[in-house]
């Protein structure tokens, strides 16, 4: 037997319209539920009560789920925007010499610039600026998997609510979704969430996060 709830629930959370419209009470139930069961070739009559059921409910969990959604708009508006353009994210295999490691890190820091690592169950990253790709082959030049080149860093400084908000990172990450940008790589810490997109998107982003 078919889960007519998670069909009917699915359907609607995979059209943005239809959900939209549902949450803000723009649309017929029984129109809708007709229309779900006809396009999930579900019998009319005998799971007509359970579609109907089902949208009505959604539309409750919707509208709570939008006085989170409040709370989260409420943080990003405090927040404050960070941007670094000219970085780069290498990806390292696994086995590497730590020490090499270590004193790549001195010689970067030693220029006041980001070093970033963020480590994998088989590969490690490291993120920092373009001016330092030699000196990371020179290091690792046998461990090197890829290099993403033309990157700019986006760090989003928050307020201490953040922490206690739960959604606030995937309200963002779907944002970047949603408006075709490729997050190359994230990381957060403490109030701090950092996302690395290509430069080309430097300026889309910065519209999308003016809230």
């Amino acid at each position: 037997m078919p889960n007519v709830t998670k069909l009917t629930e699915n359907y609607i959370l995979q059209r943005p319209s239809v959900k939209d419209c549902l949450k803000n009470g723009l649309i017929n139930y029984s129109s809708l539920s007709r229309q779900i069961a006809s396009e999930l070739n579900l019998n009319l009559k005998k799971n007509f009560d359970a579609v109907l059921i089902a949208c009505r409910r959604l539309k409750i969990k919707l509208k709570k789920d939008e006085i989170s959604e409040n709370k989260i708009l409420k943080i990003l508006k405090e927040s404050k925007i960070e941007i670094k353009n000219k970085v780069i994210a290498v990806v390292l295999e696994k086995d590497i010499f730590f020490e090499n490691l270590i004193n790549l890190e001195k010689e970067i820091k030693k220029k006041k610039e980001i070093f970033r690592v963020i480590e994998g169950i088989s590969a490690i990253t490291i993120i920092t600026t373009e001016d330092f790709l030699d000196l990371i082959k020179k290091y690792f030049k046998n461990k090197i998997i890829l290099e993403n080149r033309n990157l700019a860093e986006i760090i989003i400084k928050s307020p201490k609510e953040i922490e206690t908000t739960p959604g606030t990172y995937a309200y963002m990450c779907s944002l970047f979704g949603e408006n075709n940008i490729n997050i190359v790589e994230t990381l957060s810490c403490y109030t701090d969430t950092i996302f690395l997109v290509k430069e080309e998107d430097v300026g889309k982003v910065m519209g999308l996060l003016r809230f």
